[in-house]
C-alpha cells in the first residue's frame, strides 16, 4: 500500500470551522489520503468537497467518552451514513468493559455493524484507560462482532497510539482485520514504528507534515 492511503487525515476538534474542514479536504485531495475524519456535522460538506476523488467520508459515533446508550449509537450511525458517510470509527463503552460486560460490547458493535451495512466499521477501545488484559478482551469482542478495524484511541483521552498496544492488537485480530493508530502520531519515523508493528490505517492531524518529512 502506498504510504499516503495509510491516513485518515483527521480534525475532530470542538472548535473546527467550515473553513478548516475545507483545508483538510483540499489537503486530503492533494495527497490522495485514505480519508478525511471529521465530525458528524461536516459530513454533507465534506461529501461534496471530495466528490470526484477517491477519499472516503470517516466520522466518530459515540464520541469521544463512548458512554452513550446502544440506541443513541446506532441510530447515530444510521444518520451518519444516510448524510454519506462511508467510515464509521465508534467508541466502546470503557466502563462496561472494565465491569466485566463484553457481551454488551460485543453486542453494541455488533449491531452498529449491522446497521451500517457494507460500511467500515473502526471500534475505538481508548487505550490508555485499559489493561493489557482488557485491550484483549475488546479486540476479541470486535473481532466476534464482525467489525472491521479495532483503533488504539480518540486522541481526546491521557494517552495515543503505541508501538506496544499496536502488537498487541494485531496478534489478537490476526491478519485479515483492521488496526488503526491514533493519538500523538506527528513524524514520519512514528508513524513507519506503527506500521511495522502492524497497524494498517493511521488517525493523524500530521498528516501532511509527516508527507514532507
Amino acid at each position: 500500500m502506498e504510504f499516503n492511503k495509510y491516513f485518515d487525515h483527521t480534525n475532530l476538534k470542538a472548535n473546527a470551522t467550515k473553513e478548516d474542514i475545507e483545508k483538510l479536504c483540499a489537503e486530503a485531495k492533494k495527497y490522495d489520503f485514505a480519508s478525511v475524519c471529521i465530525n458528524p456535522y461536516y459530513i454533507p460538506l465534506a461529501k461534496e468537497l471530495l466528490e470526484g476523488s477517491d477519499v472516503k467520508v470517516c466520522t466518530v459515533i459515540g464520541f469521544p467518552l463512548g458512554q452513550m446508550t446502544t440506541e443513541a449509537k446506532v441510530k447515530e450511525a444510521i444518520d451518519a451514513v444516510e448524510n454519506g458517510a462511508e467510515e464509521v470509527d465508534m467508541v466502546i463503552n470503557i466502563g462496561a468493559l472494565k465491569d466485566l460486560k463484553d457481551d454488551y460490547v460485543q453486542n453494541e458493535i455488533a449491531l452498529i455493524k449491522e446497521a451500517i451495512g457494507d460500511k467500515i466499521l473502526k471500534v475505538i477501545l481508548e487505550n490508555c484507560y485499559l489493561t493489557r488484559n482488557e485491550i484483549i478482551r475488546a479486540c476479541a469482542a470486535s473481532k466476534k462482532a464482525k467489525a472491521d478495524f479495532v483503533k488504539t484511541s480518540t486522541g481526546f483521552g491521557t494517552g495515543g497510539a503505541t508501538v506496544g498496544d499496536v502488537a498487541l492488537m494485531r496478534k489478537v485480530v490476526g491478519p485479515d482485520m483492521g488496526v488503526k493508530a491514533a493519538g500523538g502520531i506527528h513524524t514520519k519515523e512514528e508513524a513507519l514504528a506503527l506500521i511495522e508493528a502492524g497497524a494498517t490505517r493511521l488517525g493523524c492531524s500530521a498528516s501532511v507534515k509527516i508527507m514532507q518529512e
